[in-house]
């Protein structure tokens, strides 16, 4: 990995690890700005790919280099996943979600001094968009518990088609029940981890969330953004939902309408004014 070409010409490329696993690196990417301008703040793109090992980041690293080239500090962070061959970085719980964690805590000592105080975001899809929400709640957590006291607090979330109700996906048995194989048992055997790990069960969520899904999405059906949208609004939250054009890969498709509107909405939520173009 450390002979990955740069992201994009205009933007400045580092790859760094935050563990000893070969899954455990982000790719931090620079915008080029000028003198005195600051970033707008830092995005941390969390890829998608139910989980498994087959999908990486580099379905992250385009949107990486987009959002730098919007005026972002982009992190775009790869984790331990399941199904994969290589038993020493394997992931599942709770290794994906410390692999998250630890990931973004990382920032706090790699981003450049000055961009320190920025507020950090998430860019989530399908399964990163999960783990992104999830990692929203990390500050609730009780000492001990997995991804308890973060160093970095997110400030916000888009989640893009993210797989936010587990136990749905679970009963659902989407993609041969992948959240299954996520958490290595069922809500019965180990219901607390699965209430851990779940953003359906953890909301309301401490930070604005926007869920953007596509209403035909074959691969994550939108009734599991509904769900999800559906109890945090009984546990007191107003998540904006916001459907979108095209399919689940739409939204991580740089040129694709659905990217644009995850940009808008990011935007949105960092309350800079080019979040008002609808």
């Amino acid at each position: 990995m450390s002979n990955r070409p740069h992201a994009a010409s205009d933007v400045a490329y580092t790859l760094h690890h935050y563990g000893e696993s070969p899954s455990q690196f982000l790719e931090l990417v620079l915008p080029s700005l000028e003198h005195g301008e600051q970033p707008s703040g830092v995005a941390v793109v969390i890829h998608g790919g139910y989980w498994r090992a087959t999908y990486g980041a580099d379905l992250g690293l385009p949107l990486a280099a987009d959002l730098a080239q919007h005026g972002w500090v982009a992190a775009n962070l790869e984790y331990r996943r399941i199904d994969g061959d290589d038993p020493e970085d394997a992931g599942g719980w709770p290794a994906t979600f410390e692999d998250v964690a630890a990931g973004i805590d990382a920032l706090a000592d790699l981003l450049p001094e000055s961009y320190r105080e920025l507020p950090v975001y998430a860019v989530g899809h399908s399964a990163g968009g999960h783990l992104a929400v999830w990692a929203a709640h990390r500050s609730e957590f009780d000492a001990g518990a997995v991804g308890a006291e973060p160093r970095v607090r997110l400030a916000g979330v888009v989640s893009q088609a993210g797989l936010l109700d587990l136990h749905l996906a679970h009963e659902m048995q989407l993609s041969d029940d992948a959240a299954g194989r996520l958490m290595g048992s069922t809500p019965v055997d180990a219901p607390e981890d699965w209430h851990h790990a779940d953003p359906a069960r953890l909301a309301p969520a401490p930070v604005d969330v926007v869920v953007l899904h596509p209403e035909a999405d074959e691969d994550v059906p939108a009734a599991v953004a509904h769900s999800y949208c559906e109890a945090a609004a009984g546990a007191g939250a107003s998540p904006r939902f916001r459907p979108v054009p095209g399919d689940h890969l739409a939204l991580i498709d740089p040129e694709s309408r659905a990217w644009k509107l995850t940009l808008r909405e990011l935007a949105r939520l960092a309350g800079l004014e080019e979040a008002e173009r609808d």
